[in-house]
């Protein structure tokens, strides 16, 4: 299976035909075919055409016209039948749970979390008519800058790009600035001063953005996550066998996913620190401090939000126990 750009006459015409069980048309957020997200999607696309008759054609990021955050629609619409959605808060908000800043610290505490929470983004992701079929993490989202930085107390009075209005507010409690953009508009903004910072991975955005970004506090924001996901319709025309098939190659892949990008993270902030760019370990007590400062922001989030928010922070917190 090779990755293929689909103009919008094409587009137009695959979203009248999605519904052929054997042929389906998928789509990754991710632009660059070396990324672990589309290596980890490409993984399987081959899998499943050689288990299965389902034939899947992977299109990278921007070759077809959908937005970022519109992707989890395109699928519940049945104009794309699967996809791996990293911007799927928009559509499925409930699931930002798992990426409120400083709830969840670790490995082991998100694994936890995300176990707790499934059945519950199951539902939510059902409400889409989508069917969830697993996912993978991100490494820890830490803090990459122009400026020297060797605590939280200096965000103060830098303009930091966020994605998402959770990190948003972490960066708000710090005295920072926090800027929405694409991932397009980072290196020119940061060229120009717009930001002086963002909030990321080493094996994420810094992986294209490091020339810009000398200091890296390694300290852990939050963790982002994509989901893979696949149209209801499309899903219920395949056999059980295939739909079997698929949900066991997925629940593989997607944990393998992660593992390539945290082996990944430690290659970059090798490949980053040789390239010049200084690694701060985080200070003692900015982490304990940063925790007791965004637990009331969790709870608030949560009761602002509605009665099955408050109900999936409790269960990640009694998940995690905090």
């Amino acid at each position: 299976m090779t990755i293929k750009t689909l103009g919008a006459a094409a587009l137009i015409a695959a979203s009248a035909t999605v519904a052929h069980a054997d042929d389906w048309t998928a789509y990754t957020y991710s632009s660059v075919s070396t990324t672990s997200a589309v290596k980890g999607m490409q993984r399987i696309v081959d899998r499943v055409a050689e288990d299965t008759d389902l034939t899947i054609d992977l299109h990278l990021g921007k070759t077809l016209q959908i937005a970022s955050a519109d992707i989890t629609q395109a699928v519940g619409d049945g104009i794309i039948d699967m996809a791996a959605d990293f911007f799927f808060s928009g559509s499925v908000p409930i699931a930002r749970v798992l990426n409120l800043p400083m709830l969840i610290e670790n490995d082991e505490e998100w694994a936890k979390a995300y176990e707790a929470m499934e059945p519950t983004l199951v539902d939510a992701f059902a409400q889409q008519g989508v069917v969830l079929l697993g996912g993978y993490r991100y490494p820890e989202q830490t803090i990459f800058t122009t400026f020297e930085i060797s605590s939280l107390a200096d965000l103060e009075g830098h303009k930091i790009r966020v994605t998402s209005p959770e990190q948003g507010k972490f960066v708000e409690m710090f005295g920072g600035a926090p800027i929405t953009l694409s991932g397009s508009e980072v290196p020119t903004s940061l060229e120009r001063g717009v930001i002086e910072g963002v909030l990321t991975a080493s094996a994420g955005g810094a992986k294209n953005w490091h020339e810009f970004l000398p200091y890296n506090y390694r300290f852990a924001v939050n963790y982002g996550n994509s989901m893979i996901i696949a149209n209801e319709d499309s899903f219920d025309a395949l056999s059980e066998d295939t739909q079997t098939r698929l949900r066991e190659i997925v629940a593989e892949e997607g944990p393998a996913t992660t593992a390539a990008f945290l082996e990944d993270e430690e290659a970059q902030k090798a490949s980053q620190s040789e390239a010049g760019m200084t690694l701060v370990d985080a200070a003692e007590g900015d982490a304990e401090m940063a925790g007791e400062k965004l637990a009331p922001f969790w709870e608030s989030w949560a009761e602002e939000n509605g009665p099955e928010y408050v109900e999936a922070l409790a269960t990640v917190r009694e998940a995690i126990g905090k």
